[in-house]
């Protein structure tokens, strides 16, 4: 379906967010742009420290410390996140209609609790209001049964150091689908686990949310971890949005340049790898303009002025550039 059909869950537009740190000022994120429709599993991907994780704690209103949103719009369902009461936010959005699978699984329990009275207490206070504890239960011993948990019920006896890294995020992928939300941020939830694992929940993922008609947020610095399971991708660089297109579209034909040389950095089969040259650059004194100019082949003095506009390159193909490649 093209994009244009479907509706808009989540819309975040000009999404500007500084930290106030000793080195000064990071300017993390730079009008950053984002779109998931409905039912759509979406793609954040680009470098480590590009400012992924931080749009996804954006949306949720959960920076670190000395973390502050300056400028933007977070719309989700029509209702702009960012100027929501944050009782509000807590009772309805956060843990309910926007839900989160978290990189470390481990790090994410209480190690002194076992994890079935984490999960009810999930479902005691992010549930159907409505519910009584015995539906509740219920409730948590199919899902549990659903992302593959043997003999459930004795499982939530054992406290999170008992499970291995992928049993606990079977965990915390059936935590995050038990509120019913509209939106799962999964932020890079694969990461800590090896590459056997890694497939088998991924696999169970794009099953379960796909059939639910969930919409997905999925972070990764990963390009194959995102080839596999997104419809759509958006790439981002030092803190702005570069390239957002159909994720085939975008393998395939890649237009920006800073997305170019990031597919052709990846290992090849004679197994060289090619590096982007230049250096990422401090966002405490981000270059003005497009972010990238200062690595690009493409560059020319107006990039280094300006930053550009989101313009079309193909069906449902932008680029942030004013010379687009390809």
């Amino acid at each position: 379906m093209n994009q244009n059909q479907k509706e808009t869950l989540l819309s975040v537009s000009c999404l500007t967010v500084h930290f106030y740190t000793d080195r000064g000022v990071v300017k993390a994120l730079d009008r950053a742009e984002l779109n998931v429709s409905r039912g759509e599993v979406v793609g954040l991907i680009g470098e480590s420290g590009c400012g992924k994780t931080t749009l996804a704690r954006s949306v949720l209103r959960v920076l670190p410390p000395g973390g502050r949103i300056i400028d933007g719009t977070v719309l989700f369902t029509g209702k702009d996140l960012l100027k929501v009461k944050e009782n509000d936010l807590n009772t309805s959005v956060r843990g309910k209609a926007i839900t989160l699978i978290p990189q470390d699984p481990f790090n994410s329990f209480n190690p002194v609790f076992p994890v079935g009275t984490q999960i009810k207490d999930i479902m005691k206070w992010k549930g159907n209001a409505q519910d009584g504890k015995e539906i509740r239960e219920k409730r948590i011993l199919e899902m549990l049964e659903q992302v593959q948990i043997p003999s459930p019920r004795d499982q939530l006896k054992k406290y999170p150091h008992q499970f291995s890294g992928g049993q606990r995020q079977r965990f915390m992928i059936a935590m995050a689908l038990l509120p019913g939300p509209s939106l799962v941020i999964a932020d890079e939830p694969t990461t800590a686990l090896d590459v056997t694992v890694e497939a088998q929940i991924l696999q169970l993922m794009a099953s379960l949310v796909l059939g639910r008609g969930i919409s997905v947020l999925f972070i990764t610095h990963d390009l194959g971890v995102a080839s596999q399971i997104c419809e759509r991708v958006v790439v981002m660089y030092a803190g702005q949005d570069m390239e957002d297109a159909p994720a085939d579209s975008l393998f395939s034909n890649p237009r920006h340049p800073y997305t170019r040389e990031l597919l052709e950095s990846l290992p090849n089969p004679e197994g060289s790898i090619k590096d982007i040259p230049g250096e990422v650059p401090s966002l405490v004194r981000p270059p003005e303009g497009c972010r990238f100019h200062p690595r690009c082949s493409q560059a020319t003095d107006h990039c280094s002025r300006q930053r550009p506009e989101k313009a079309a390159v193909a069906a449902d193909h932008w680029v942030r550039c004013f010379h687009p490649v390809g």
